[in-house]
């Protein structure tokens, strides 16, 4: 499918099976009239569904476009338009040095006689053209890391935003080329995998709004509206967009790959570009609209499930057909190692939208020979009211945990009745994913991502601030689990802003001592801001690109974190494979974890508690984890005052150390391998309002010759 460079000139291959004319254009410049068009003869080069061509003497480098004819006939779903230029689907570049014109011309007008089409103020020269590519690159031995899931820490970020800030310091800013240059970051960091926001060819001038606050023109900054999905964005190239873009998207994987640095695409195939009835036509609406979308009765009508104007058809099979292609070739081509999706539910509806009981493309997508390695996390809703998440599919999918992120908050806000659901996600969410047979790892978990506050702003404003969205404040959630601690936004007092650093640490620890697998928004180890603004889709500026100038004056934080992430790293018991026994456990055995209240008695979940603790026997028999660990002992308070904590024995019987404590300040808030403090004798341990602390107590690991046991 789509153009093959062959050793004559090039293959093109495109579906419509309602088209009833199909040719090729073919242009010398991305901003010129095409320099000829091939009509191809049905007779010839038309196979069942399938129009081909074979042109010689073509090289890679060639900008073409498609154009088809075809009813326009909205009442049984067809739209042909013989005016309008298409993409390929498979295009593996698109040209993007120039400004593109994508939303004029197509525009639907009822009249008397039915629904008429113009082309309004659309010209050839400003549509962006297909460039046909040439897929050589020399990837030095490059093999995917393969780092199991459960061994995982994700780092969500924008490529632009990753290095776009002045601050940034690198030769080319706001680029894939700007990420390499900030690998040795990522390194030190300690993260496994970086998860990008969109990168398949968007257009970032869609936003037609103004911002209010600066008189500005919006941008689509995120990219959550595909133009082409085989094709890696033009803007974010540093030598050029006219398929440059393809070798340097190759380059930055290869060199996360070399620093053992996995990537994961957040991909979008719920919804396209060409939005509702009265959208643009691209591509997909010109050459079989009512194959690729889901569309009302009436046929003219979009179904609505992404909240962007069209649903994909993503089980039909043809649709299933190209949406396993393009993540085959991400993975083969491009050296991809995993993909979460975008309001993943959308690919569990039939044609009829009803969410289906064994979605034939989620099955595949979990089952696909090619794509076995590769990580699947699926955003299990999606804007139509479907949420799935612990029952999206068994099996290999993973799952943003919103349940996770919601229950965390609540508990660190001070919300009552939330210690038993804290307890079930810190143990890895079993609720949502034993009755799957699915594994902790299944759970990615989150506080933040880039939909909703930062981290710094989550404790510090109780109401969003998307003033600048141009929307009057209408959009992003307005129910986010957030709280300002008694003032909103920035404050100058000590003591609200001491109270939100550590519950900011506190947050962090508990992702980080968690069963599953931890998802870190890009900044948050830097205590970014986002002022207030928890939608930022549009805002392409300093409002969202990462100050690195937070990282030297969060320098205290970010060690905090990077500790974290190694102290994860060090031990097995916090990545296990299986879940917890706990109270399953026979009562005369050992059990691999027991949960305290402050005065060290088995925890009554009756209770109406605002703190708890647990014991995480690190005993290799009991953990079931690859070698003896330490004993862990983590303990989480939301009373408004200090408490004093009994502590419990540990079961390998040497004596607990201090690791990390949010009450204390820095550098006391983490010690790091070889700097425990002996907790002493007393037997009790004093909690910070609003702090946690987790405590190690190390044992003798004969079998691989690690020794475990420190003298206090």
């Amino acid at each position: 499918m789509g153009a093959t460079v062959t050793p004559a000139g090039a293959r093109f291959v495109v579906f419509s099976r309602h088209a009833t004319a199909m040719s090729i254009l073919l242009f010398s410049e991305a901003d010129q009239d095409p320099a000829s068009e091939i009509e191809l003869d049905s007779r010839v080069h038309r196979t069942g569904d399938l129009w081909h061509v074979e042109i010689e003497g073509l090289r890679a480098g060639q900008l073409y476009t498609f154009r088809a004819d075809g009813p326009f006939d909205p009442e049984k779903g067809h739209r042909f338009h013989p005016g309008k230029l298409l993409l390929d689907p498979y295009a593996r570049a698109l040209s993007g040095s120039f400004a593109w014109d994508l939303h004029h011309g197509h525009v639907l007008e009822e009249t008397d006689t039915g629904c008429e089409i113009t082309l309004g103020d659309y010209t050839i020269r400003t549509v962006p053209k297909c460039i046909l590519m040439d897929s050589r690159f020399d990837w030095q031995e490059d093999r995917h890391p393969r780092i199991p899931l459960k061994d995982s820490i994700i780092y969500e970020m924008h490529v632009r935003g990753f290095t776009r800030h002045e601050s940034a310091g690198v030769t080319h800013p706001g680029t894939y080329q700007g990420v390499v240059e900030k690998i040795p970051y990522l390194k030190d960091l300690g993260v496994t995998a970086v998860e990008l926001l969109p990168i398949h060819e968007f257009d970032q001038e869609e936003v037609q709004r103004i911002n209010p606050l600066t008189g500005l023109r919006l941008k689509n900054y995120w990219g959550y509206s595909t133009v082409g999905f085989f094709a890696p964005k033009g803007t974010y190239a540093a030598g050029g967009a006219m398929g440059e873009q393809v070798d340097e998207f190759k380059s930055m994987v290869r060199a996360l790959h070399e620093a053992g640095i996995e990537l994961i695409l957040d991909v979008v195939f719920n919804h396209t570009a060409e939005g509702g009835a009265i959208g643009s036509t691209l591509s997909f609406r010109g050459l079989d609209n009512s194959i690729y979308y889901l569309l009302e009765a009436n046929g003219r009508t979009f179904k609505n499930y992404s909240g962007c104007g069209n649903t994909v058809n993503c089980n039909h099979p043809l649709v299933s057909d190209f949406i396993l292609d393009c993540l085959r070739y991400w993975v083969v081509e491009m050296h991809v190692d995993g993909f979460r999706f975008d309001l993943a539910s959308v690919l569990a509806r039939g044609q009829d939208g009803e969410l289906l009981e064994n979605p034939p493309l989620v099955h595949r997508i979990a089952e696909d020979a090619l794509l076995r390695d590769t990580k699947i996390i699926a955003e299990a809703w999606d804007a139509a009211g479907a949420y799935q998440v612990g029952s999206f599919h068994n099996g290999r999918w993973a799952e943003w945990n919103g349940r996770y992120r919601d229950d965390v908050r609540r508990f660190w806000r001070g919300d009552s009745g939330m210690v038993s659901p804290l307890a079930t996600r810190i143990a890895g969410s079993s609720d949502l994913y034993l009755p799957s047979n699915r594994k902790p790892c299944h759970s990615i978990n989150y506080i933040t991502s880039h939909d909703g506050f930062t981290l710094r702003d989550l404790v510090s404003y109780r109401h969003k601030h998307n003033d600048a969205n141009g929307e009057q404040n209408r959009d992003g959630d307005s129910n986010e689990v957030s709280w300002n601690n008694g003032e909103e936004g920035e404050s100058g007092g000590v003591r609200i802003n001491q109270r939100r650093r550590r519950l900011v640490k506190s947050l962090l620890t508990t992702l980080m001592v968690s069963q599953g697998v931890p998802m870190l928004l890009s900044g948050d180890e830097m205590y970014r801001s986002q002022g207030g603004n928890n939608n930022t889709y549009c805002q392409d500026n300093e409002v969202s690109w990462l100050d690195w100038n937070c990282l030297e004056a969060e320098a205290d934080l970010y060690r905090f974190v990077r500790g974290l992430i190694t102290f994860r790293k060090q031990h097995p018991v916090l990545r296990r494979s299986d879940f917890f026994a706990g109270k399953e456990a026979e009562p005369r055995k050992e059990k691999d974890i027991i949960w305290f209240g402050p005065d060290g008695k088995v925890l009554d979940w009756s209770e109406d508690n605002r703190s708890l603790s647990c014991l995480i026997n690190g005993d290799r028999r009991l953990s079931g984890v690859e070698r003896e660990d330490a004993d862990l002992f983590l303990a989480f308070n939301r009373e408004q005052s200090p408490v004093d904590w009994s502590l419990p024995p540990a079961p390998s019987g040497s004596s607990w150390l201090r690791v990390v404590d949010t009450g204390r300040f820095p550098p006391h808030d983490f010690l790091e391998a070889g700097k425990e403090a002996p907790v002493g004798a007393a037997g009790t341990f004093r909690i910070a309002a609003g702090a946690a602390i987790v405590l190690m107590a190390p044992r003798q690991g004969p079998e691989n010759g690690i020794r475990f046991l420190r003298e206090a």
